[in-house]
Parts: C-alpha cells; structure tokens; sequence
C-alpha cells in the first residue's frame, strides 16, 4: 500500500470538511443576526446549530488536515524529496500563508460565535454574506500552488 497517497486523499477529505463548515458558519451568522433577535427561541437555535458546526465537524476537521498534513510534509522530507528544503518553494510558502489564513479566520468565526451568544451583533448579515466564500478562495489559491508547484 502506498501510504503517502493514503495520507493524502485523507488529508484533502478532511480539508474538504473544514472548508465547508467553514463556508457554511459565515451563512449561519447572517440568518442568525437578519432573522434572530438575541434573547429569542430562534436565537437559542441557531446557536446551537452553531456550536455544534464548530465542535463537531469544523474544529475536529482542522485537528484532522493538521496531523495529515505534518505527516506528509514528514513523508515528503524523509522518503521523496530528501529533505525539508522544499518548505521555503514559493508553491509550498503560498501554501503556508494560506494555512495561516485559515487558521486565523476559523479563530476569527469562533470568537465571532461566543459574541453572537452574548447577544452582539457586531457584524451585519451582508458581512456574513460577502466574506462566505473566503475559505474557498483561500483554498482554491493553496490547490493551485501545490498542484502546479510553481516556482520549483
């Protein structure tokens, strides 16, 4: 079996998780701030339904890509490519300021779930609506640098 290419579809089914939860919990906000007055029956709903986006599916997903992602990178390193010299490729540099991105915005999107259970509404729903797609840009960009590994 080849373990590298195991490792790697597991890695793109768990990005593949993140992203999407990622896409969706911007789409929650603008319904929960549009429709939900804090204090309400709806309200109490919708932050469940977005509690349980991020501890279920979200948060476990980024865990997951990260772990498979280290492996490959240590795979690559020790059996491929023959050492980590390929981090500092421009492909592999894009890919990192991607990761650190998303990170960033899945922290901005937890913290912003904890001020819409307090009852704030910092952000308006055409926000939530406008910065959805994110994620998939961010990714879409990361897929490209990788696949095409330019600036090899």
């Amino acid at each position: 079996m080849n373990w590298y290419d195991l490792i790697r579809g597991l890695h793109i089914i768990a990005v593949i998780a993140w992203m999407s939860g990622m896409m969706y919990l911007p789409r929650l906000y603008a319904y929960h701030t549009e429709t939900a007055p804090p204090g309400s029956e709806f309200d109490a709903h919708f932050q469940v339904w977005e509690a349980k986006l991020l501890r279920i599916i979200i948060n476990p997903a980024m865990i997951i890509t990260f772990i498979l992602g280290l492996a490959l990178i240590y795979i690559d390193a020790t059996q491929i490519r023959g050492g980590y010299g390929f981090l500092l490729k421009p492909w592999m540099l894009t890919k990192i300021a991607g990761i650190i991105f998303l990170v960033s915005w899945h922290g901005f999107l937890a913290g912003a779930r904890k001020k819409l259970a307090a009852g704030e509404r910092p952000r308006s729903a055409k926000f939530w609506r406008a910065t959805n797609e994110l994620p998939f840009l961010a990714a879409a960009i990361m897929v490209i640098a990788v696949t095409t590994e330019f600036g090899n």
